[in-house]
């Protein structure tokens, strides 16, 4: 293994404090405190911050010709508006009731989030994929971010108001079903449970035999045969071309411009190759693996690229490196990695590094990780430090279509990415209080299901105020990018 400095202390990694009764009756005093319809609850504060405001203060600090294009992106839909409101709903939340109890949060954990990727051993896994705002706080917040998005892909879909209750309901459900079996199991059983392919599709079968949906068999089967065409080779032939006899990364700008359009005068290739060379070697030192296939690699190209719909705007680039020879191609991801956006609301990070920060809480929630998860500290061109984490750019990776789900479809994938949100908090909280405050009843579940609708209204609400922010001039959007 890789010595790397030990993780500081924080509230997640602290050893659990007695027995499993004495966790129990901690959940169970936390739910006289805070009585689970409460978390049913919410209305906006007096003093609420203007949603637009909010999303001028993010702007602030990320790369001023790509946030018209980020405002592009989330007037699409309310949806498409939540999946970039990540702040503005951790200023919402940290007014809402939680119970006391702390998990590592995933921080933005909408339903797009989770989806199919592969594990190190080359198995299809379902799981989070997005860590970006991670930090540890109520395991509340993680929830009810779930369930609203849920709630809003409804709306999004047209279904009906009771379709829609009855899948966010299983969100609930989901969750206190799956982190009730967690405190009743063994500790390596609650630290090992994952949901891969075969049992995806095993849970399709399942629900077909319920309720009789000819086509979600099919294309659940389309995702996961999909998810394995997406790798570096797949990237490659999409992504990169042959130029004078060498591979380079093809230029869409502004969606993907190449270093040598972005670097400032006076800067040789040269000096930029041994640089990244350099910066490639330091990450190597924050991998899980002491002897990694990374070091088999060579820089031969990278370029900025433009991702996500709440990532738009950080920095981020795709790596071209070469093993072998020109058919044996590697293409990472560096994202940029700025302060959680629950940072204001719950504390600043114990690392000092954010890209850190993302990668030891991707760790610590998932069931499985990237092999080429690491983290890097650079000095931009422009002379800015700044802290990225690094990635594969595509590993296996598929998820739902929420403009093409369907009713079952939707009910299933809720119950799932609520079950799997229960799997990563059991890793990263106090799984038996979570479980002792849940209960065995549903009440928790009808809070939630309250809270989602509520919150969609509100929801609705700040995508009218950002669209006629747009309208009136404050706000520059580029749609269609």
């Amino acid at each position: 293994m890789t010595v790397v400095d030990p993780a500081p202390t924080t509230t997640t990694n602290r050893p659990l404090s007695g027995g499993f009764e004495t966790r129990a009756a901690l959940g169970r005093a936390a739910r006289e405190r805070v009585p689970r319809r409460s978390q049913g609850e919410w209305q906006p504060a007096a003093d609420r911050p203007d949603p637009v405001s909010l999303l001028e203060q993010q702007a602030a600090s990320r790369v001023p010709e790509l946030v018209p294009i980020r405002y592009g992106r989330m007037m699409v839909s309310p949806f498409t508006f939540y999946r970039g409101a990540a702040l503005i709903m951790a200023s919402d939340l940290s007014t809402t009731p939680d119970s006391g109890l702390i998990v590592q949060l995933c921080g933005d954990a909408h339903l797009s989030n989770f989806g199919v990727f592969g594990s190190p051993e080359r198995t299809l896994v379902f799981d989070i994929n997005d860590f970006d705002e991670t930090l540890p706080g109520p395991w509340e917040w993680d929830v009810k971010r779930l369930a609203a998005s849920v709630e809003i892909a409804g709306r999004h879909r047209g279904f009906t108001e009771a379709d829609r209750r009855v899948i966010t309901l299983e969100v609930g459900r989901g969750y206190r079903e799956r982190m009730r079996i967690a405190a009743d199991s063994p500790v390596l059983d609650a630290w090992y449970s994952h949901t891969d392919s075969d049992e995806l599709i095993e849970r399709v079968r399942d629900a077909l035999a319920v309720a009789p949906e000819k086509k979600l068999l099919k294309r659940t089967e389309g995702i996961v045969a999909k998810a394995r065409t997406k790798d570096s080779m797949n990237a490659f032939g999409k992504l990169v071309h042959e130029v004078d006899g060498e591979l380079r990364i093809t230029a869409d700008p502004p969606l993907i411009t190449p270093i040598e359009d972005l670097v400032p005068p006076g800067l040789t290739r040269e000096a930029d190759e041994q640089a990244m060379r350099d910066l490639i070697a330091s990450y190597q030192t924050t991998l899980i693996a002491e002897h990694h296939p990374v070091r088999e690699f060579e820089y031969l190209h990278m370029a900025r690229k433009v991702v996500g719909v709440g990532s738009v705007g950080t920095r981020a680039w795709i790596i071209l490196l070469r093993g072998r020879d020109d058919g044996d191609p590697l293409l990472l991801q560096a994202k940029e990695a700025q302060e959680s956006v629950l940072a204001r609301f719950v504390g600043a990070s114990a690392y000092e590094d954010q890209g850190e920060r993302v990668v030891r809480g991707q760790r610590m929630m998932q069931s499985a990780s990237d092999i080429f998860l690491g983290w890097q500290h650079v000095t931009g061109l422009d002379g800015v430090p700044r802290d990225f984490y690094v990635r594969q750019l595509h590993d296996w990776k598929g998820s739902a279509d929420v403009e093409t789900i369907r009713l079952s479809g939707l009910r299933l994938y809720a119950r799932m990415c609520g079950e799997t949100l229960a799997r990563a908090h059991a890793r990263a909280g106090d799984r038996v209080a979570i479980a002792a405050y849940l209960g065995k009843k549903d009440t928790f579940d009808r809070a939630l299901a309250d809270f989602a609708t509520v919150y969609a209204d509100q929801n609705e609400k700040d995508y009218a105020a950002f669209v006629d922010a747009v309208q009136s001039g404050r706000l520059e959007a580029t749609p269609g990018l």
